[in-house]
């Protein structure tokens, strides 16, 4: 399996590096694309480099680079997740607005019939915000943001994230281990 990870400048980048952490678990054939606000980002919330995060994948891809193989639809993914995705990016790939790496890649898979997955970050939303998201909702999109489950006790903020990697990987059709599922009252 390849899925395709776009990471961008929203807060909660912590999400994208745990999703690259649990495909390479997985033995998923990870493709990232990072843009430049994720990377900024990244520096502010968490210990990683944009160099430890690259790492985790199996081929990445500089932001601006719009000859990259993941902007075309012949290179074959089985689906792509945008965790945390701006509202910047949610607004380009609703609108076709083709100007980053992250929302031509993101472009390409609704054009292809292929699974994608927006991890949209933000709050309050915006009636803008909201028309953009049902806009592409019933293009098929999943629009996923990250919001915490609390029926499995989280101890930590990495129990919450962890929730909300799971759900990416639900939508994604990969197996994990990351919370407890609900099983009824």
């Amino acid at each position: 399996m390849r899925i395709l990870v776009g990471m961008t400048g929203s807060t909660g980048v912590i999400y994208g590096v745990r999703l690259l952490e649990e495909l390479a678990k997985s033995k998923v054939e990870a493709h990232l694309v990072m843009s430049e606000w994720a990377e900024k980002c990244l520096a502010m919330e968490t210990r990683y480099s944009a160099g430890d995060v690259r790492s985790m994948a199996a081929r990445s891809y500089k932001a601006g680079d719009m000859a990259a193989p993941v902007s075309s639809g012949t290179f074959q993914v089985d689906a792509m997740a945008v965790m945390p995705c701006s509202m910047k990016t949610l607004s380009a790939v609703a609108n076709g607005y083709d100007d980053t790496l992250v929302a031509r890649a993101a472009g390409v898979t609704i054009k292809e019939s292929r699974k994608l997955v927006l991890a949209v970050r933000e709050s309050p939303l915006s009636a803008v915000h909201l028309e953009n998201m049902l806009k592409l909702a019933r293009l098929g999109v999943v629009i996923m943001p990250p919001a915490p489950a609390f029926y499995s006790r989280p101890e930590s903020v990495s129990d919450i994230v962890d929730h909300a990697v799971g759900k990416c990987l639900d939508q994604l059709g990969i197996g994990h281990s990351l919370y407890r599922r609900w099983g009824g009252a």
